[in-house]
């Protein structure tokens, strides 16, 4: 392509072919070989890397660097466009909890949070944790925050300075801000504390990086002690532990994509065995709140597609003592619900749209909290206390700076606490937001949320980046965003395509949206792509389809069924080897999503489908667009080969001569770099890709 000049010749992995037999079918990997046979080692200890490896992903980054030597500037700019737009000595409103309360902020120039806490009414701040001190020296360090004890005098905290997402836990003392002998490897990320402060509980992970264990943790003692309180022996299940609002108990979840189970753990007697909420039945879920004398109980259990509450007495909460408190209604779903002393709440979404209710728990009386945007996101926070009439929730739109608000749910006073800073300028009333219907190729309507300035011209010469994920359930939020205004400040059109896969609309849309029916996914976004083409939003030859991890699935897909249609892609940490990753039971995932894409392994039907659309396994002959896939080494969810494995394929295909390319960070894992402002240089970097394509430098 005229845009990408003059570049070297590109790197071509050899092939070493591989056969696999499954259900009689006989398939050949010519590229199996960049799958590192010692990657559990390798996630913990990154040199370990085969040599051969190593090479070949040394040489596409030094073509990848070829290709894009001449978005340097534009980089530059970009990040600093973007690093201009966060206020950089910012903080969070703290927390109210007991005699403190407790928050986050950053310094000038720093990459990483600091936890503080200050009296609960206001007074000097006391640092509890520096994140810049403890990632000094660390070309990858992520923290996964610190949680303080019920008597505030010791805190939990975790990093992972690898990328794999194997945290180290250490305790420390917050009267002195001195760290105890405690050394807790191999974990999630957090732990739960004892009541007394004394002990903790964490999940374990195993050596094929999977939650199979709770520990009770002493402080003071060995890990090797550490007492097994429960064991996950079904490697298809997540597990974590949580606690209560009251300290009253621990929460063990246990999960897969459509299945949930709960023990509980009371802390009046932490040495007993955990009890049994409900014995898991394959496609029911359940989420436990505790509300004093009562549990109260999120689930899908009687056919409540879009979910209904619950509550059951503490002291019998197994299945048969459940009984209804708010209704399942077709076409709202429920998301998430808290308790606290007077009032039952919950998130739920219609329409495509996120509100809060509220239930006064002794009058039954209910309000929502209402907003007036074509489109908008809510983020619903609560309290860190049991006994208060005050939550807190942040609100948002494509055009609205993050607002964050306290709300006395028994005046239904809203108190503004905090607008999103923007110290390089942002006036929303030079960008509209918008919310758009796409009719998909079997009659349903696929919402689009669209960014764009007002003074850009809607003839199809806009380019337009077209972001899609569509997976587990998860709904891409119309938030603000300030990274995307780099691009609509250059004439871009910011779209969103909310398909399914995701619960934009509904569980339906979720469920319309896996298994046997994860087309739906590729084909709404098509569908989505078609309608800004044909209502002149765009046009085909000005989108750049961009999405990341099941989202990069995405971009694999769409690229097989019509390049035509994208001027570009842009796959970060892309899930393209589906069929061998799910035929593979010992990576970290693969259990645990087979009630999300199939088990090939056991059905026939499975492995059908899953090949009928796994991007890597249909790469054919025709001319692909210009693609950025990007991959992290140590990443435990999307394993770099993938990528790898993708665009070796892709190049030894193509008829076209769009370059493909791989970028892979060598330091990092799924997020990739761990820093704030190390991150904004990749999204730099992904953006000057799309403004390149598009022929806007």
């Amino acid at each position: 392509m005229s845009i990408f000049k003059d570049l070297p010749p590109a790197p071509s992995a050899p092939k070493r072919p591989v056969t696999d037999t499954r259900h009689g079918i006989v398939r050949t990997d010519d590229y199996a070989w960049l799958r590192a046979d010692n990657w559990q080692a390798m996630f913990k200890d990154p040199s370990t890397l085969d040599p051969d490896i190593r090479s070949y992903l040394d040489a596409e980054n030094v073509y990848m660097n070829a290709a894009m030597a001449d978005t340097k500037e534009l980089q530059k700019t970009l990040f600093a466009e973007m690093k201009g737009r966060i206020k950089e000595d910012d903080s969070s409103v703290p927390v109210k909890d007991g005699p403190f309360a407790y928050g986050t902020l950053y310094v000038t120039g720093g990459e990483q949070p600091h936890y503080f806490r200050e009296a609960r009414d206001g007074g000097e701040r006391s640092l509890m944790l520096d994140g810049d001190k403890e990632a000094a020296g660390k070309s990858y360090f992520r923290l996964s925050g610190i949680d303080h004890s019920s008597d505030h005098s010791r805190g939990i905290w975790g990093y992972d300075n690898k990328g794999s997402e194997y945290f180290k836990l250490k305790v420390r003392d917050l009267q002195t801000g001195d760290d105890l002998s405690d050394v807790v490897e191999n974990t999630g990320g957090g732990g739960v504390w004892a009541p007394d402060g004394k002990s903790f509980f964490y999940s374990a992970l195993d050596e094929n990086h999977r939650p199979s264990k709770v520990l009770h943790h002493i402080i003071g003692t060995p890990q090797s002690e550490d007492r097994l309180v429960y064991e996950e022996e079904d490697a298809g299940f997540f597990m974590g532990v949580g606690g209560s609002l009251l300290d009253d108990y621990v929460f063990i979840d246990i999960h897969d994509h459509e299945t949930s189970e709960y023990r509980i753990l009371s802390t009046k007697d932490l040495m007993a065995e955990p009890k049994l909420v409900a014995a898991r039945e394959t496609g029911i879920e359940y989420e436990i709140s505790e509300g004093g004398e009562v549990f109260y109980i999120l689930t899908n259990d009687g056919g409540a597609k879009d979910f209904k509450i619950m509550e059951a007495p503490v002291a019998t909460p197994e299945k048969e003592h459940w009984r209804e408190v708010v209704a399942h209604k077709p076409g709202t779903l429920i998301l998430s619900h808290m308790a606290f002393a007077r009032h039952l709440l919950w998130l739920e979404r219609k329409d495509g749209l996120p509100q809060i209710i509220i239930r006064d728990r002794r009058t039954g009386e209910e309000h929502a909290i209402g907003f007036d945007e074509e489109a908008y996101s809510l983020g619903l926070q609560g309290a860190a206390e049991y006994d208060t009439d005050v939550i807190r929730f942040s609100y948002s739109s494509m055009t609205t700076p993050s607002q964050l608000y306290d709300y006395n749910m028994m005046t239904r006073e809203r108190t503004l606490l905090k607008t999103q800073e923007v110290p390089s300028g942002h006036d929303p009333e030079d960008y509209v937001t918008r919310r758009v219907f796409a009719p998909g190729w079997d009659g349903v309507e696929v919402p689009i949320t669209l960014l764009y300035r007002k003074n850009t011209v809607l003839d199809g010469s806009a380019p337009c980046l077209l972001y899609g994920y569509g997976a587990y359930g998860i709904a891409i939020p119309a938030g603000f965003n300030t990274n995307s205004l780099s691009l609509a400040d250059r004439g871009f059109v910011y779209a969103i395509a909310h398909i399914r896969g995701g619960k934009d609309k509904g569980f339906s849309w979720y469920d319309d949206g896996k298994m046997g029916k994860k087309t739906n996914t590729f084909k709404d976004f098509i569908a989505a792509a078609d309608y800004l083409n044909q209502q002149k939003f765009t046009s085909y030859a000005n989108i750049i389809a961009e999405g990341g991890s099941a989202g990069g699935m995405l971009m694999g897909a769409v690229a097989n069924m019509a390049p035509e249609k994208f001027a570009g892609v842009i796959a970060a940490v892309p899930f393209v080897d589906v069929l061998n990753t799910m035929l593979d039971d010992t990576l970290p995932l693969t259990p645990p999503e087979w009630p999300e894409w199939g088990n090939p392994i056991d059905s026939r039907e499975d492995y059908d489908h899953i090949a009928s659309y796994s991007p890597y396994d249909n790469v054919g002959e025709k001319p692909y667009p210009p693609i950025l896939a990007l991959g992290g080494l140590t990443d435990p969810r999307v394993t770099y080969w993938e990528p790898a494995k993708w665009v070796a394929k892709l190049r030894d295909k193509t008829t076209g001569d769009a370059p493909i390319l791989l970028k892979t960070n060598m330091d990092a894992g799924h997020g990739g770099a761990s820093g704030r402002f190390q991150r904004l240089e990749e999204i730099a970097f992904e953006y000057s890709f799309a403004i390149k394509v598009a022929g806007k430098m």
